[in-house]
């Protein structure tokens, strides 16, 4: 497990604002089994869609930029893909970046799956900020930081793991 590691990918956005704090490079996976109403990216669902890339070759994209300060992981839903996604995560971690994750799944959900799945729990411990649960269309909100409705939160993951319960992000921490 490593930079030879393949991702299955929709895109990939080498500079973001929108998708967590700072500067950031967002990869946007492809699969995701929630086909949430209205989703913002319906293209991701398809398991079998979008190209694949190894995960050494999106390093030396993340590697082009020094402004970073973070990487995304979007979807589609990353945690379908969380032995890759994981290996990328070590590599993000072993350059000072953070990383923020995106799931459709909710917090107590993705705790509950990684007690099954390995990769997904080392994921998960190596995630700083998590936006989780589905996207729901009648909590639609478009004045909320870095989601699209309101039953999505935003999880410091580090002060959760101390904390042993969930701990709401602060902007500007």
């Amino acid at each position: 497990m490593g930079e030879s590691e393949t991702l299955r990918i929709a895109g990939i956005m080498r500079e973001s604002i929108v998708d967590g704090p700072g500067i950031r490079f967002a990869i946007f996976c492809q699969g995701c089994p929630h086909n949430c109403p209205d989703c913002h990216n319906p293209e991701t669902h398809d398991f079998n869609g979008g190209s694949e890339v190894t995960v050494g070759r999106i390093l030396e994209e993340i590697d082009k930029n020094k402004l970073l300060k973070g990487v995304t992981f979007s979807g589609g839903e990353p945690t379908c893909q969380a032995e890759p996604f994981a290996a990328l995560g070590r590599a993000v971690k072993d350059r000072g970046l953070d990383i923020t994750l995106f799931s459709g799944y909710t917090y107590e959900q993705l705790m509950q799956r990684a007690e099954e799945e390995p990769a997904l729990a080392e994921l998960l411990s190596l995630t700083d900020l998590l936006i989780d649960g589905p996207y729901i269309k009648a909590q639609r909100d478009l004045t909320l930081q870095f989601r699209g409705s309101s039953n999505q939160r935003l999880i410091d993951m580090n002060r959760t793991r101390q904390a042993g319960e969930v701990v709401l992000w602060e902007s500007g921490r």
